[in-house]
């Protein structure tokens, strides 16, 4: 219980402090929105519709932590402002419309490269100097030590322009009707796969590798060999013994990607054009739409504390040790 509580006040002072610096970094900036506004009318706005708009944008004359707390208000109800380059629609409504686009393509894709590279890292580690062994690593490697927009881009052309096998752009065909319905799910999966392959290729290597580096470790370990030595069985040597000792360190990495994966592979999204918060954030940053920014960049810090919680108490469920800090019993 000590633990727990000791990491949940930790997330609490992590999400606290994430919340203040989003407050404080747009405020240490030269200007304010409503100036770059009025830029990009160029001079036709007037007083009374340059006041009307900096009351939109909550730019008002009161202290600091008046706006503070204010603004910590905004976040719980849901308002986070109104965007530039879409005004006036509320930044949330763009968040919202983007988070799932990015969760279902990032998060699926990386769920995937967990699963089939931590499986082919137990498999080779076990069937080690065989021909996968030998091979896969290599491979992956060779895939990953490529720029992924530049593989994005490959594919783009030869998949998309060359051969038209997939589409080139958007989430799913604009001839569909978007709901729960089939062809939106078919279109939206075929619209996906492009660049979910190569998000999926990009990472392989790393959860590969690291699972067969991890398992030859604990192969080695006295306990693994005296299991063996004993006769227990291929499959529960394999996995009971060996595998859940050697995918401990895997789950940090997991926890640092589930949390990468609402900032997306942005330059993915931008090169097939997909909606999600990675095109969004990029064109926030564009556009200098700050609000955009100040939220999409807050979205991905609560997502990577979120991750790296559930991770620690996953974490401390799977080696006790976690919890009673090395020694015998939990105090």
């Amino acid at each position: 219980m000590r633990y727990v509580l000791n990491r949940l006040g930790f997330f609490v002072l992590s999400l606290w402090a994430a919340i203040t610096i989003n407050f404080i970094l747009p405020r240490l900036m030269p200007g304010d929105p409503a100036d770059i506004m009025f830029a990009k009318f160029k001079g036709q706005l007037d007083p009374a519709a340059m006041a009307a708009m900096k009351k939109a944008f909550g730019l008002t004359d009161k202290p600091v932590i008046v706006q503070y707390f204010e603004y910590l208000r905004g976040l719980f109800i849901g308002n986070w402002g109104l965007s530039f380059s879409n005004y006036p629609t509320p930044v949330m409504d763009i968040i919202k419309h983007s988070v799932p686009w990015t969760i279902g393509l990032v998060g699926v894709a990386t769920v995937l490269a967990v699963i089939i590279g931590t499986s082919a890292g137990i498999y080779i580690s076990w069937k080690r100097q065989g021909i996968l062994d030998n091979t896969l690593p290599l491979l992956t490697m060779g895939i990953q030590s490529l720029p992924y927009f530049w593989v994005a881009l490959l594919f783009l052309f030869v998949f998309g322009f060359k051969l038209n096998w997939f589409p080139m752009a958007h989430g799913y065909d604009t001839s569909v009707t978007a709901g729960f319905n089939w062809p939106f799910f078919s279109s939206m999966l075929y619209h996906a796969f492009l660049p979910g392959i190569t998000i999926l290729l990009g990472s392989l290597s790393g959860w590969l590798v690291g699972m067969r580096n991890n398992m030859i470790n604990t192969l080695g370990e006295d306990y693994v060999v005296f299991a063996e030595a004993k006769g227990v069985s291929t499959s529960r040597l394999m996995f009971t013994y060996a595998a859940r000792n050697a995918i401990l360190p895997q789950l940090t990495s997991f926890a640092i990607a589930i949390g990468n994966v609402v900032s997306g592979s942005i330059l993915t999204e931008q090169v097939f054009s997909y909606p999600g918060i990675g095109g969004q954030l990029t064109n926030g940053v564009l556009q200098e739409d700050f609000p955009l920014i100040q939220s999409s960049f807050l979205l991905i810090a609560v997502s990577v504390l979120v991750a790296n919680f559930i991770v620690d108490m996953l974490y401390s469920r799977l080696d006790p040790r976690v919890r009673t800090g090395g020694a015998a019993n939990e105090s």
